[in-house]
């Protein structure tokens, strides 16, 4: 998600009124997007004026934030006041001496929203010192335990609000602030702690990494840094010889990323080339290194470990072998020389990491899996050296255990190997989004009167924000942005879901990456980088896959007790058997050959080290979000998260919203009745002069019905329908319009050619006294009997006509919800709508439950009305207006693409615009839940067995022993055995609606 997203607070406050001038309630983000608009203050303060800036939630359409901004302006001492709806910011300027901040932020409360008062910039123009947000990768992370001791390192930073770490994806995400540490201070307290940290990305882009050609001796090396040091708005650079990548921190005040890599180009005469790194990619490209890390490890370890499992088991069943192991070579045998050698590089060389990893464990106040490794490998490794110098010393030759720790090593290694694979498997779903992305552009050069003179192919991660670039057929579109020349079809299925092209021309939004197939297009780039919808899906899906579920908050506990717990009962195991054996409770015949009882016991307390693993528990809960997440995004359902998927697995209640939702969200008239001797041609035209004004979308249904009606012109295919009525204005055909006013939840007021003019419902005829005659409310009546919107319309104090307007249901929508009723959710609408006309599109689609006449606000209410007995209630809706009931919500589901504050207000996103996704996202989260279940039976199973065996406790009865080597082995598989249960939500199909409702298919 983008950074401006997850700053984005939704909180639900009192009722207030939306922007609804009729029943039919809910616009939808994209019909009103562009039309909002954010006021900045142009000219100087005056002297003595401060300016400050205050976060106000609440607000769900351009009434409230005109509400907001009027309570400001009515403050005694603010100079000037603008709301921005969809940042949900206010920017006040006020003289201190005559209003405080509190003042200004008790106005925003009484208006009945809620307020917080942000940074104060030190000027008008100056930026807020708002928090950024970091990704860092963390190596060395093992278990839970490792989690978190990163996790409480970075949260005790000065300057951090917040930080998560993530073992399945070695991940962290940091919020912090940037006056108060830096992205190198974190990286550092990260490697102070022993682990391995870089920035791979945040908010502010102020850093860039470059892959570099061209370089071939330190010469060019120090071209490199010459050209660098020339250019302006350079800070800080660096150069890797091995990996030959530059990376570039520079003021994005002065210089952006484009004018870098051309600076760099153009000053080297074309002898380099760069390439830009994505920091997606550059992640991949990590996971793959450490598997790759990790299987030469092991395969190095097996190579060397052969050998002493060969001396050890094959050789005495060989004379010759056996002989020239029973050399004595100085003070030990051959053979003795071999194993110590051996294992000694298995012990320190390639076991360094473990000792590393628990130095660093123990030094942060913390116990991990590394520790358990290092002790059960130093405790068989040590012990068997100091046999073999006892037995030098004394001729006294005990057994030694080389073999274990080296076969020990090697399982260890091993099982991190196959938890890279399965964790690799994991991120598929982000490494297909990052391949969606175009690679390069094609960027259209203008000169200063804005004619087209050359065209330059670029990095697509070099685009800009109102750059003209050319898309040709068979392209992928470049950058979000609209279409200034051609026309084509473009194929969105990668990112929506739908399989249908769309149409594009002029003025048509589209997304990037998506493929052109046809004709040949010119863009405006809009959004780039992180704000790209394409982008805001991938830290979506990686956002959820760091979160942890609540459930994870067991396996935490756990593994911050599990550690010590073990150690506790492997010195039980040891004192137990060793006193047992003094005291005589078990036969001598129980040793091994010149073995004592210390080292009977001593093998059973190195066994309970090893075989016990709180790997499993760590990696149960974010494997298995991690798969259900990608496996999600790949069937257009975005979860935001584990909590979602957890609490999604048990809902009782589905609340839909009715327009846009459950209908196609694209109204148009179906009826024009007037009931005077007016000519319907000139009735259309006053009525279309109203409306013309609002930005609701009856009103543009409206308007585009009166201009079809007088020009036999197509409504407008493009997404900016806003287009066509601005035309129509300008035609001349409407009249001019005087005093609008429009009063959310009932319609419009104002005034043409001195004559009053309203549309609107009941409620605006009545509270302006105008009468409904019978056989109009008669018309009304069998309108809403029908599911349409009746529309009043009266001039003056007489009422003249009736406009029917109809909003289709969705295809599907009938099917969903008797589906839903077969798993046992009940469903629920509400709508701003009038009850027959409710109740009329409930019956239809066979929901019983319905809540009328409900405002934007209220819808909140409906769904804590629903949550007072403890149930688990979703909401599904599509728009600005349904934001505070989706941030209510238990669970709350956006419907469609692009929807920003629906997107943040949301726990699921459903890309398709398809109500099947509905039931896709809670049978996605059962099962889910289901696996992590399992997951956690596996894992504890696992030990709760295996470590009463590995102490010995069934040997007295039935001989069952298990060596420290076969407990590493077991150790080893346990966590593998998790996440390849993990790995099984791979398997999962979106289900039949014919299965669900129990029909049969001939």
């Amino acid at each position: 998600m983008s950074p401006s997203m997850r700053d984005l607070q939704l909180t639900q406050v009192g009722r207030q009124a939306g922007d609804d001038e009729f029943d039919l309630e809910d616009v939808r983000l994209l019909d009103s997007y562009d039309s909002h608009r954010i006021d900045v203050f142009d000219g100087e303060e005056e002297e003595g004026m401060r300016t400050i800036q205050v976060r106000v939630t609440g607000m769900t359409c351009a009434a409230c934030s005109n509400s907001v901004e009027s309570a400001l302006n009515c403050v005694n001492g603010v100079f000037k006041a603008s709301v921005a709806l969809l940042q949900n910011k206010a920017f006040v300027v006020f003289d201190p001496s005559l209003v405080k901040e509190d003042d200004i932020k008790n106005a925003i409360e009484d208006a009945g929203f809620e307020a917080e008062i942000l940074a104060e910039p030190s000027t008008v123009k100056t930026k807020s010192n708002a928090t950024l947000l970091g990704q860092f990768t963390i190596g060395g992370m093992t278990c839970a335990a490792c989690v978190n001791s990163v996790e409480g390192i970075l949260r005790d930073l000065p300057g951090v609000k917040r930080a998560v770490v993530a073992l399945a994806t070695s991940l962290g995400e940091v919020e912090f602030d940037p006056t108060v540490i830096s992205k190198d201070d974190i990286v550092n307290a990260i490697e102070d702690a022993g682990f391995e940290g870089a920035l791979v990305q945040s908010n502010q882009q102020d850093k860039i990494i470059l892959r570099v050609s061209g370089i071939f001796n330190e010469m060019d090396v120090q071209f490199l840094e010459g050209i660098l040091s020339a250019l302006k708005g350079v800070r800080q650079f660096r150069y890797n010889r091995l990996s030959i990548e530059l990376e570039v921190d520079f003021d994005p005040a002065v210089v952006g990323p484009r004018l870098l890599v051309d600076g760099i180009e153009a000053g080297s005469n074309g002898k380099f080339k760069l390439q830009i790194m994505n920091p997606y990619a550059r992640m991949t490209s990590k996971n793959v290194e450490e598997s790759s890390t990790m299987f030469r490890l092991f395969i190095s370890s097996l190579f060397l470990s052969i050998p002493v499992f060969f001396i050890r088991v094959i050789c005495p069943r060989i004379p010759l072998l056996y002989s020239l192991i029973l050399w004595r070579c100085g003070p030990f045998l051959m053979g003795d020389w071999l194993k110590w050698a051996l294992v000694s590089v298995v012990q320190f060389v390639i076991g360094k990491r473990f000792y590393v990893a628990a130095g660093r464990a123990l030094r942060n106040g913390s116990t991990n899996m590394d520790v358990l490794v290092a002790l059960g490998t130093s405790a068989s490794y040590f012990y068997s050296v100091c046999a073999l110098l006892y037995g030098a010393a004394t001729g006294f030759w005990s057994p030694t255990y080389f073999e274990t720790s080296s076969m020990l090593i090697t399982f260890v290694l091993l099982g991190k190997y196959l938890e890279c694979l399965a964790k690799g498997k994991t991120s598929d779903a982000i490494k297909k989004l990052v391949e969606l992305a175009p690679a390069t552009a094609l960027l259209v050069v203008k000169d200063k009167g804005g004619k087209c003179v050359a065209e330059r192919e670029i990095d697509a991660l070099l685009i800009e924000p109102g750059d003209t670039l050319k898309v040709l057929p068979g392209a992928k579109v470049p950058a979000d942005g609209v279409v200034v020349w051609g026309s084509s079809y473009v194929n969105e299925s990668m990112v929506t879901g739908e399989s249908a092209p769309v149409l594009k021309e002029t003025n048509s939004l589209v997304i990037g990456g998506t493929i052109n197939l046809h004709g040949a297009l010119q863009l405006k780039a809009t959004k780039v980088g992180s704000d790209a919808v394409l982008n805001q899906i991938i830290s979506l899906v990686e956002t959820a896959q760091m979160s942890k579920a609540p459930i994870q908050k067991f396996a935490d506990f756990i593994a911050s007790i599990f550690v010590p717990t073990v150690v506790a009962m492997s010195l039980l195991t040891l004192l137990g058997w060793y006193v047992g054996g003094s005291l005589g409770a078990y036969p001598d015949e129980w040793l091994p050959e010149n073995g004592n009882h210390f080292v009977f016991a001593l093998m059973f307390s190195i066994s309970v080290v090893v075989i016990a693993c709180p790997c499993a528990l760590g990696l149960a809960t974010p494997t298995a979000v991690m798969v259900a997440t990608g496996v999600g995004a790949n069937n257009g359902v975005l979860i935001k998260g584990g909590d979602a998927l957890e609490r999604a697995h048990n809902i009782k209640y589905v609340i839909f919203d009715k327009t846009g939702t459950l209908t196609q969200g694209k109204a148009s008239v179906t009826t024009a009745k007037v009931f005077t001797e007016m000519e319907r041609g000139e009735f259309l035209r006053w009525v279309a002069s109203a409306e013309n004004s609002s930005e609701h979308p009856l009103a543009k249904a409206i308007v585009e019905y009166a201009r079809h009606f007088h020009f036999f012109d197509e409504p407008s295919t493009t997404e900016d329908g806003q287009n066509n009525i601005r035309e129509s204005s300008a035609s001349g055909w409407l009249f001019d319009v005087s005093e609008f006013s429009a009063f959310p939840g009932r319609g419009v007021k104002c005034f043409i050619n001195g004559k009053q003019v309203l549309v609107g419902n009941r409620k605006l005829m009545t509270e302006n006294g105008i009468t409904i005659p019978t056989h109009v409310e008669n018309f009304v009546v069998e309108l809403e009997e029908n599911a349409k919107t009746g529309v009043l319309v009266a001039f003056d104090d007489s009422l003249v006509g009736v406009l029917g307007v109809a909003d289709p249901l969705k295809r599907e929508a009938a099917v969903v919800i008797e589906g839903l009723q077969k798993m046992g959710i009940k469903p629920v609408m509400v709508t701003g709508d009038n009850r027959r006309t409710a109740h009329a599109v409930a019956k239809e689609v066979g929901i019983q439950d319905v809540r009328a006449e409900v405002m934007p606000a209220g819808k909140a209410d409906v769904v804590r009305s629903f949550q007072k007995d403890g149930s688990i209630v979703a909401m599904v809706g599509d728009g600005i207006n349904d934001s505070p009931a989706l941030a209510a919500a238990d669970v709350g589901m956006a419907i469609g693409a692009g929807t920003d504050i629906a997107i943040e207000a949301a726990d699921y996103v459903l890309m398709r615009n398809n109500l099947e996704d509905v039931i896709t996202a809670i049978d996605l989260s059962r099962k889910t839940l289901s696996r992590i279940r399992w997951n956690y039976i596996f894992a504890m199973a696992y030990n709760v067995v295996a470590i009463p065996v590995a102490a010995g406790v069934f040997y007295p009865s039935l001989g069952i022993k298990l060596p420290p080597w076969v407990a590493g082995a077991c150790m080893a598989l346990s966590s593998v055995s998790v996440v390849c249960s993990s790995l099984l939500l791979r398997t999962y199909k979106r289900p039949r609606l014919t299965t669900i409702l129990e029909i049969t298919v001939e």
